[in-house]
C-alpha cells in the first residue's frame, strides 16, 4: 500500500531531512522507527530541507504492508517510536502512482522574524532583526514573483543544471508580534529562500534597492550572497 505521510520536525536537531552517512537526519530517524515495527521501505520526501530548517507540513510517501489498514494506529505507533522532535501528523492511503516529490505542484515556506530580543527558548525558531521597514520589504518582495532564473540566488555547489523556478506568490506581513515572509513556488534551489530573505532585509536597512534585486535576478550583477539564518525557516505545506 502506498501511503502519504504529513510530518513536522525540529530541524535544529538534525543534519537536514535527507539521509546522512552519520545517521543524523530526519529520514534516518524515520527509517529507524519503521524498522522497529518491521517495516522495510523506501522514503520519498517531497523535497530536501537543510540543517536547522524546520517543517510543519513536510510530506513523504512510502510503501507499507497491506495489513496496516488502520492508519490512525500506525500514526500512533510511529509517534511512539520517533523522537519527540519528529511527529507524524497524518497518514493517507494514496494511489500507487503517487510520488511525493514529482507530483508536488506548490511548496510553501514561511520565515519568521521578531523585533524583540530572543530568549533561550525561542532563539532557534525565530530570527531577530530590530529594525524592520515593512513598506520597503513589501514593495521589494513582489519582484521575486514570476518565472526567474535564480542562479544568483542559490548556494554554489548544489549542482543544479536547471536554476529556473516559478514563484507563484511572495508576501511579507505582520502577525501579532512577528513578521513573516511567505513564499509559494513550484520548488526551490538550495538556500534560495534564505538568500531572498537576506536580500530583502538589506533592502529594509537601506543597503540595497529593489533595482539591485532585479539586477541580480537578471544575472547582471551579484549584489548579495549572504543567506539569512536558517533559524526561523519552515516548510509549511505541499500542494498536489
Amino acid at each position: 500500500m502506498n501511503a502519504k505521510f504529513i510530518i513536522s520536525y525540529d530541524g535544529t536537531l538534525y543534519f537536514g531531512s535527507q539521509t546522512q552517512p552519520n545517521g543524523l537526519s530526519v529520514e534516518d530517524k524515520l527509517q529507524e522507527a519503521f524498522k522497529s515495527i518491521n517495516i522495510n521501505t523506501k522514503i520519498i520526501l517531497s523535497g530536501r530541507t537543510d540543517r536547522d530548517v524546520h517543517a510543519t507540513g513536510q510530506v513523504f510517501n512510502c510503501q507499507v504492508p497491506n495489513f496496516w489498514k488502520n492508519l490512525e494506529k500506525l500514526k500512533f505507533i510511529m509517534n511512539k517510536h520517533l523522537p519527540d522532535s519528529i511527529r507524524v501528523k497524518k497518514i493517507i492511503e494514496v494511489e500507487d502512482i503517487f510520488h511525493s516529490r514529482f507530483h508536488a505542484k506548490k511548496r510553501v515556506y514561511r520565515y519568521l522574524i521578531s523585533k524583540k530580543e530572543l530568549t533561550a527558548f525561542n532563539s532557534k525558531y525565530l530570527s531577530f532583526y530590530e529594525n524592520i521597514n515593512e513598506k520597503k520589504i513589501k514593495d521589494a518582495i513582489s519582484c521575486f514573483i514570476g518565472t526567474h532564473d535564480f542562479e544568483y540566488f542559490h548556494k554554489k555547489g548544489s549542482d543544479k543544471d536547471n536554476t529556473v523556478r516559478i514563484v507563484f506568490d511572495a508576501k511579507f506581513y505582520k502577525y501579532k508580534d512577528m513578521y513573516i515572509f511567505k513564499f509559494v513556488a513550484n520548488s526551490y534551489l538550495r538556500s534560495q529562500i534564505r538568500l531572498m530573505v537576506g536580500s530583502l532585509l538589506k533592502v529594509s536597512e537601506g543597503k540595497l534597492s529593489t533595482e539591485d534585486l532585479k539586477a541580480q535576478l537578471r544575472k547582471e550583477k551579484r549584489v548579495f550572497r549572504i543567506p539569512a539564518s536558517p533559524y526561523g525557516l519552515y516548510l509549511t505545506k505541499v500542494f498536489y
